[in-house]
């Protein structure tokens, strides 16, 4: 698993399909299916839409289901996958959005221990960061 983070617009997604020019790539965008498609990469982005359609009150149960589903996912192809980074210190007003940015910081931490790879995109320039 290869993890990409970033703020929104800073160039993540066209830095990975840059990246992933030469495979055949399927695109989950703002879904996160139970059937991954036949493909070389698999790139998940916008995870945080899909987050937006479940229960986040309990975001551990969530969480691990979201990581099962990957590992299910990482034995048809190579896996790729865009967040946002929605921290940076800024608490939302609203429940729900804070919510959504406690799961995705529970959620990333889970992502960044698995995966084999994490990259920040800054304005289109990565650092790789594990």
């Amino acid at each position: 698993m290869h993890v990409f983070i970033g703020g929104a617009y800073n160039g993540k997604t066209a830095y990975v399909t840059q990246m992933l020019a030469e495979q055949q790539v399927a695109v989950m965008d703002g879904v996160l299916a139970d059937v991954v498609p036949n493909c070389d990469a698999l790139l998940i982005k916008n995870l945080e839409q899909w987050l937006l359609t479940q229960n986040l009150e309990d975001d551990d149960k969530l969480i691990q289901q979201v990581l099962k589903r990957l590992q299910t996912f990482e034995e048809t192809c190579s896996l790729y996958i865009i967040v946002t980074d929605m921290g940076r210190g800024v608490v939302p007003m609203e429940k729900q959005a804070r919510l959504l940015r406690d799961t995705c910081g529970r959620l990333y931490q889970a992502l960044f221990a698995e995966a084999q790879r994490v990259e920040r995109i800054w304005y289109g320039i990565a650092e790789r960061i594990k």
